[in-house]
């Protein structure tokens, strides 16, 4: 046995994940919601002022504590990154800074612009390294799931963050962002629903919530779309009624009983909170009240997702299971070609031969 130094199972920063990094998606985006209200309906501005507080803390925590583990845990992170579910969770880190670089706006313009900057280069980097590794082929069709989309959606949101930047360059790549993350977001689309269609196995309960991901590419498509444009036009209308489509689908079985909690569930933060988005500019833009009054029905839903993910995020970080490896799966997973010896199961999660090895 091993001694409790050892045990594979103690809390550790080696354990920390990546995919963390929505909840800072999640928070910016509940942030952004509220400043639409603010904005346009005339809501006290302290709300998304106090939200946008805690994304930038949160952001700050989140990226101290990954580049301690980075620097204590390289091999993890590598292992992390090679995954072929779990390396496109990489694209949380490069949303986020997106995202914080639009809350910090008011407060800075040049800080604002370098943070886009960066995130921008981050984006592409890893939207070019996702998808040169996938067309080395080989691939599992199994590992077709929602996490596929994160870096085609990450390059729209450089879109949606910076679409109205004064730099005369960034209208390029803006165009760039928007022609690359819609068709690399619509390939991987089509993919990830033929295997949740015709792939005899199903997705395991960890992944369930990430199911919500599928939203993301309509609703922030319909925001890169409206930031660059300037206009809500029939096209963005088409994006925005189809995500919602979307997420009608999926909300029932997202929600379902015996789906345990995990960081994974910050997943479904940043679609819904586009969505959210996405409903209160359309709304400000047609001016009908039943459009205005499903806005804010969104809004509410998010608020309150928001209020139950951070509470039972702190539960399990006071209680060490945040910064532990999740339960092996009851069928043994065995490493592929496919899928490297990196100690990491099918859901993304440290564990599996790690455990193995240590017993």
């Amino acid at each position: 046995m091993p001694s409790p130094a050892q045990d594979p199972r103690q809390a550790s920063l080696r354990h920390l994940p990546v995919n963390l990094f929505a909840s800072v998606m999640g928070i910016a985006g509940l942030a952004a919601a509220w400043g639409q209200v603010s904005h346009r309906f005339g809501a006290s501005p302290r709300v998304h002022q106090t939200l946008g507080g805690i994304a930038v803390a949160l952001f700050v925590v989140l990226c101290l504590a990954y580049a301690a583990k980075a620097l204590r845990f390289p091999q993890a992170v590598r292992d992390e990154f090679r995954h072929p579910i779990a390396g496109n969770f990489f694209g949380t880190i490069a949303i986020a800074t997106l995202l914080i670089s639009s809350v910090i706006a008011p407060l800075g313009a040049l800080a604002s612009q370098l943070l886009w900057s960066l995130g921008a280069a981050m984006t592409i980097a890893l939207c070019f390294a996702i998808v040169s590794r996938m067309l080395r082929g080989k691939v599992d069709a199994g590992h077709a799931v929602p996490a596929w989309l994160i870096p085609g959606v990450a390059t729209l949101d450089i879109t949606v963050a910076g679409g109205a930047l004064p730099m005369v360059w960034a209208r390029e790549l803006n165009l760039f962002s928007m022609a690359v993350g819609t068709m690399v977001a619509l390939v991987f689309f089509t993919m990830i629903v033929s295997r949740l269609i015709h792939h005899h196995e199903k997705l395991a309960s960890e992944m369930v919530p990430s199911l919500m991901i599928l939203v993301a590419p309509f609703a922030v498509g319909f925001l890169a779309y409206t930031s660059f444009f300037q206009r809500v036009d029939a096209f963005a209308a088409t994006l925005f009624y189809f995500g919602l489509f979307v997420f009608v689908v999926l909300v029932v079985k997202v929600f379902s009983r015996g789906v345990p909690f995990g960081a994974g569930w910050w997943a479904l933060s940043f679609p819904i909170a586009a969505l959210s988005n996405a409903a209160l500019r359309y709304a400000a833009e047609v001016d009908l009240g039943m459009v205005t009054a499903l806005a804010f029905a969104l809004l509410a839903f998010l608020s309150g997702l928001i209020a139950v993910l951070t509470v039972r995020t702190l539960q399990f970080l006071a209680s060490g299971e945040l910064l532990r490896p999740k339960a092996q799966p009851k069928a043994a997973l065995v490493p592929t070609a496919e899928a490297p010896r990196s100690g990491w199961d099918e859901v993304g999660n440290c564990s599996g031969l790690d455990r193995i090895r240590a017993a």
